[in-house]
């Protein structure tokens, strides 16, 4: 029975993210699954901007951080079989990936 897959795929690397995304497409390619994707999502920056002396001395200096996330879709039409075999690849550490059904 072939079944829809939506695969989210978020990272902050964005070259581990298209490695991620290879190594499916290549999955999808070699057992004939029909594959949409990937579609780019608009990044995410989350910014954080502090005061250097919290004391208040001083002139009023601050440091600002920044951490891009970067967002990928994929769509597969697959059977059981070869779903399993998707969640079988290796994915870096700062990937996180989500499966869900339609």
């Amino acid at each position: 029975m072939v079944s829809k897959v939506r695969i989210t795929l978020v990272g902050e690397q964005p070259k581990n993210l298209i490695a991620v995304v290879n190594q499916i497409m290549e999955l999808a390619k070699n057992f004939g699954m029909k594959i949409r994707g990937p579609i780019p999502m608009p990044r995410k920056a989350l910014s954080i901007t502090a005061r250097r002396t919290p004391c208040g001395d001083g002139s009023d200096t601050y440091e600002h951080w920044e951490k891009r996330i970067s967002k990928r879709l994929l769509y597969v039409e697959a059977d059981e079989k070869s779903i399993r075999n998707i969640l079988r690849i290796k994915v870096p550490d700062d990937v996180f990936v989500k499966i869900s059904l339609n």
